[in-house]
């Protein structure tokens, strides 16, 4: 018997896992980021009657909160690709943190438009951090899911925060909601400094899993001017995409609440089940449609078909939408939104990753932080029609059929601007 065939097989190498840790850090963050986020929506009802804002007037305090978001967004994106994901993430959320628990000192409507500023400041840096730290953990066909489940997050805060905050509101009041949910999320902060680093300075990490992060091809580290950026169509694509989705989820987000209030007479006590199953829904697309288009590149599909294909889907899931304004019964309505709010997560988590599938990583931030700029603009944009629409007609309908068409188009832009998904030279 030859010395070839008495050899034996060689061991698998186990790669590790310590990347999950980091993007179950960054799910953990979303979660909060979230809470943060949704507990307007959800106290809009009560917070309206108290202080006895129109709907416009509701409009002005999203529309304050995502101008400064948009201006932070862009900022943070530089900054974080500056001084690198576990300082500038940590910074983001200790500024929407504090934002945050100063909601509870506010008396007026200039109050609660401040105190959503300074949030908003804070929390534009979150997606920039995220994006960037799965840019430096995660090779680019892990990067979609990864997100995915990062992103998921989002959904996760937006479901405790119905379940939780109501008993609080209802046993101490809504000022003690910011401050308990404010204070409990602040433990995330030193675990964040303690456990983030780059790969290759985490000393936990072993030489099988960083080479298989590090198995793309090494891309420039010089620094890229933020000019130089805005001509190149691919920046574009990633933020026109964003300028067009980005609003139906702002909106879903602030006027969920208040839509199930209006049309289907729920109120603080019973609207917390159909916003936590419509969340649920949301949680698939958001990990599903990650996996979807990871799963299409390990069975051979190009990069570029992989995205697309994820992103047609999720965009058809999300035409329904048109009608979950004219149907009657509840669950019916809260299956055709929580439906649409997956379609957007599953599409979110692909065009997310645009950035890191076509620019280096020392630009990944920048161009992040330039479409959530351009993704707010949209934002502030929607606020101001929602709110004209809920003054002037009363009625969801023009605001749903507006986020019915989004996805497509985005899909459209996204194809016309980058036709092929491939690495940008600069």
């Amino acid at each position: 018997m030859s010395a070839q065939a008495d050899a034996a097989p060689p061991i698998p190498v186990k790669v590790g896992n310590y990347r999950w840790l980091i993007c179950g850090l960054l799910f953990a963050a979303m979660v909060i980021n979230y809470v943060d986020r949704q507990m307007l929506g959800v106290l809009k009802p009560t917070l309206s009657k108290e202080f006895g804002w129109s709907e416009t007037q509701y409009a002005d305090i999203i529309f304050y909160f995502q101008a400064a978001y948009a201006v932070s967004y862009l900022l943070f994106g530089r900054i974080i690709d500056r001084i690198g994901a576990r300082w500038g993430f940590g910074a983001a959320f200790f500024i929407w943190q504090l934002a945050h628990i100063a909601h509870a000192g506010v008396s007026n409507l200039s109050h609660m438009i401040a105190a959503r500023v300074l949030l908003g400041v804070g929390e534009g840096g979150g997606f920039p951090g995220g994006i960037k730290a799965v840019a430096e953990w995660f090779p680019k066909k892990e990067r979609a899911f990864a997100t995915g489940i990062f992103n998921a997050g989002t959904n996760i805060g937006a479901i405790v925060t119905p379940l939780v905050v109501p008993a609080i509101v209802l046993a101490w009041g809504w000022q003690m909601a910011f401050i308990i949910t404010g204070i409990a999320g602040l433990i995330w902060l030193p675990i964040w400094l303690i456990v983030y680093r780059r790969p290759r300075e985490q000393p936990k990490v072993s030489a099988a899993e960083l080479a298989y992060i590090e198995q793309d091809p090494a891309d420039p580290v010089e620094k890229v001017a933020w000019l130089k950026l805005l001509t190149i169509k691919e920046t574009w694509a990633y933020a026109l995409g964003k300028f067009l989705i980005d609003p139906i989820w702002w909106m879903f987000l602030f006027w969920l609440p208040d839509f199930l209030s209006k049309r289907h007479g729920l109120d603080l006590k019973t609207f917390g089940i159909p916003l936590v199953c419509i969340y649920l829904l949301s949680d698939v697309g958001s990990v599903g449609g990650g996996w979807m288009s990871s799963a299409m590149m390990k069975r051979g599909m190009s990069l570029n078909a992989a995205r697309k294909t994820a992103m047609l889907i999720c965009a058809l899931f999300a035409v329904p939408i048109c009608l979950g304004a004219v149907v009657d019964n509840l669950w019916l309505a809260v299956l055709i939104i929580g439906v649409a709010t997956a379609a957007h997560q599953g599409f979110s988590a692909n065009l997310y990753t645009l950035p890191s599938d076509v620019f280096p990583r020392s630009a990944v931030g920048s161009v992040v932080g330039i479409g959530g700029m351009i993704g707010a603009i949209g934002g502030m944009a929607m606020a101001k029609y929602a709110g004209w629409v809920l003054d002037q007609i009363g009625s969801y309908t023009p605001i749903f059929v507006v986020a019915a068409s989004a996805y497509l188009l985005a899909l459209g832009v996204v194809h016309l601007l980058s036709p092929k998904m491939e690495p940008v030279k600069l």
